[in-house]
């Protein structure tokens, strides 16, 4: 399906919109509705996102292919996939999605539209895990586009609802959610002045897992390309 940048833009705005409209906005209903069980309101917020990251990336991804995230972009920018120019849109319509998405969440819960978060998210295990989880969410979206693109929606939305658990910094794994999260101090919240460690770690896992992944994808001279019918 082809369609005009406009359409391609709107659709990671919106896409980046309704994302963190379900990743704030759960984390919220979580909360309020946990009694103080952490362990319930991440359960919550991550099957919540899981599910809105499936939803979304179907409806949108024959727009624009439901990057929703500048780390992806810049991964299927290097690959030459998406010109400069759309990759500079992208990255812009998914960040401003993103805060926009976080407003939406704060107006329906009536708090303050913006909110600096006080949550502390720093370290060298926070940042590790934040590459962890991007190198993985990279290696599924390739891997699944090139064994099983019709299932890469339900692969994503599962991997993130995974990741929330496995990793340290329960999986942002997007530099345009974390500076959205970075303006509500909510469950979901992050420090302002905890962003570049998150970003520059997401952004290293990304292109890590693109490395990796183009190697272990590219089919050998004189073999036959793997089916994946073969191992199932």
């Amino acid at each position: 399906m082809k369609t005009t940048r406009a359409r391609r833009i709107t659709a990671e705005f919106l896409g980046t919109l309704f994302l963190l409209a379900a990743v704030v906005g759960s984390g919220i209903m979580g909360d309020r509705l946990s009694s103080g069980n952490i362990a319930i309101a991440l359960l919550a917020n991550s099957i919540a996102t899981g599910a809105a990251l499936t939803a979304l990336i179907l409806a949108f991804g024959p727009i624009s292919g439901a990057h929703f995230n500048p780390a992806v972009t810049l991964v299927f920018a290097l690959k030459r996939d998406i010109t400069p120019r759309d990759t500079a849109l992208y990255v812009a319509a998914q960040i401003t999605g993103g805060i926009a998405g976080t407003v939406l969440a704060h107006a329906m819960f009536a708090l303050p539209l913006l909110d600096a978060s006080l949550k502390m998210r720093t370290g060298n295990a926070q940042w590790l895990a934040e590459a962890v989880a991007a190198f993985g969410l990279v290696a599924t979206i390739l891997a699944g586009i090139r064994f099983n693109r019709p299932a890469v929606p339900v692969l994503v939305g599962l991997y993130i609802t995974a990741a929330y658990w496995f990793t340290a910094s329960t999986s942002f794994a997007n530099p345009a959610v974390a500076i959205a999260r970075s303006l509500t101090n909510t469950f979901a919240g992050i420090r302002p002045v905890d962003l570049p460690g998150f970003i520059a770690a997401e952004l290293c896992g990304a292109v890590i897992g693109m490395l990796v992944m183009t190697w272990m994808l590219r089919p050998e001279k004189g073999t036959q390309p793997l089916n994946p019918e073969a191992i199932l």
